[in-house]
């Protein structure tokens, strides 16, 4: 008897843990809000998800006048956080979403392919997200299938009468959310996005003004919705959750109506996390949207291919990191490379490939050209017997890679 007791104990103890170690995450983009204004007003819920958890400034648009220079523009950065990866790469430059470029996977097709029984869900107002980001169903992005969705709703003109102060919008923000918070409470799926419109709406029409201000102030009310649904979850359920809520773009400096351009606001974004403490990169260093889909792959377990991890941009914000912020300079058959080490112990690897087939879904060549000490921060590489025109340098740590181009030829 006594030994069925401890049986049944330690079966216990095991399903429990088990549960408590359950991770799930939904990420929110709340379309147009530069760092700034979330900033500035008294946003009840969002300080709270702050307080319990992180927040930090972001940027999007890539790297202003360098070849991965992005248009600050929704699908765009959208799909930046999705693949990690700027435009150069992923191939969207407007919200038109004509040609993905689906060799560079978004963070539902690893999830996916690596727990196939896992749930995934989007929440949204917008359908392209789902059939042109995601590529739902299509051959050409694996196939993938989101398990619940709920959008299209714009094309509701009888449930959702299109009105021109854009009401319409919150009441389709007010319906996303209700289903995002019943499907969490509900079913948990594994990976949810959430995607909210009406405050972009509100700057184009209005930019800075009360009216931008008090989308805002419900924008903020929905979020608490979504976190007290997580909270239930935690609290009932006994699963880790990962939380964040970001957004695209920023807006004009001069009126807050516009954006797609490269100006300091336009490209100034942020995000709020219930993770409790963040990594030394995002406090030292320029996060930026390309780093969230990273961050979720770390928090959720998902392994991404080595062929993937030598192309990402992003650098993920929690966990450890090794090395940060790389720079490479062609200097007479030479290349002048440098990076920031978040650490003092260990060894970079260098790697160079002279060709991008990855960007067609081939494989490209990379050789080890040198291995040294992290601490170096720098090393002068020869590449006069790989002569190329183009060449994709990674470098590789402990715990992350990086990676830059240098293009030759304009």
């Amino acid at each position: 008897m006594i030994k069925k007791i401890i049986v049944v104990a330690l079966l216990a103890v095991s399903v429990n843990t088990w549960a408590q170690n359950v991770r799930k995450t939904v990420f929110i983009i709340a379309d147009g809000i530069p760092a700034d204004v979330i900033e500035r007003l008294d946003l009840p819920n969002i300080k709270r998800i702050i307080k319990a958890g992180s927040y930090t400034r972001m940027y999007v648009g890539g790297e202003k006048d360098g070849y991965s220079q992005t248009p600050t523009i929704s699908a765009v950065g959208y799909n930046s956080l999705l693949t990690g990866v700027w435009f150069n790469k992923h191939n969207i430059p407007d919200n038109e979403i004509k040609d993905p470029n689906y060799n560079y996977q978004n963070i539902f097709r690893f999830l996916k392919t690596q727990y196939p029984q896992k749930k995934t869900a989007i929440f949204s107002s917008w359908q392209d997200n789902r059939t042109k980001l995601l590529g739902h169903n299509l051959p050409s992005a694996g196939n993938l299938q989101v398990d619940q969705y709920f959008d299209g709703y714009e094309l509701d003109t009888i449930n959702f009468k299109h009105d021109r102060s854009r009401n319409f919008m919150h009441q389709i923000d007010e319906k996303v959310v209700g289903e995002a918070v019943a499907s969490i409470r509900k079913d948990a799926p594994d990976l949810s996005w959430v995607y909210l419109e009406y405050t972009d709406d509100m700057g184009h029409m209005h930019g800075d003004s009360p009216e931008y201000i008090a989308a805002i102030k419900k924008l903020d009310i929905q979020l608490g919705k979504i976190y007290d649904a997580v909270e239930y979850r935690k609290k009932n359920n006994g699963e880790d959750w990962l939380m964040v809520v970001t957004t695209d773009h920023g807006r004009d400096e001069r009126t807050g109506k516009g954006h797609g351009g490269q100006s300091m606001r336009q490209r100034s974004t942020w995000m709020v996390s219930n993770y409790p403490q963040l990594n030394n990169y995002s406090q030292y260093y320029d996060p930026a949207i390309v780093d969230i889909m990273l961050t979720i792959a770390r928090f959720m377990g998902v392994d991404l291919p080595r062929p993937s991890l030598m192309e990402v941009d992003g650098i993920p914000l929690i966990g450890e990191v090794s090395i940060a912020e790389p720079q490479a300079n062609y200097i007479q058959g030479n290349i002048d490379i440098s990076w920031k080490a978040l650490e003092n112990k260990g060894t970079v690897k260098v790697w160079v490939a002279t060709t991008n087939g990855f960007k067609r879904g081939q494989k490209d060549i990379y050789q080890l050209v040198a291995e040294v000490p992290i601490a170096d921060r720098h090393i002068l590489v020869n590449v006069e017997k790989y002569p190329s025109r183009f060449y994709k340098v990674v470098l590789e740590g402990k715990d992350n890679f990086v990676n830059r181009w240098v293009i030759l030829d304009k």
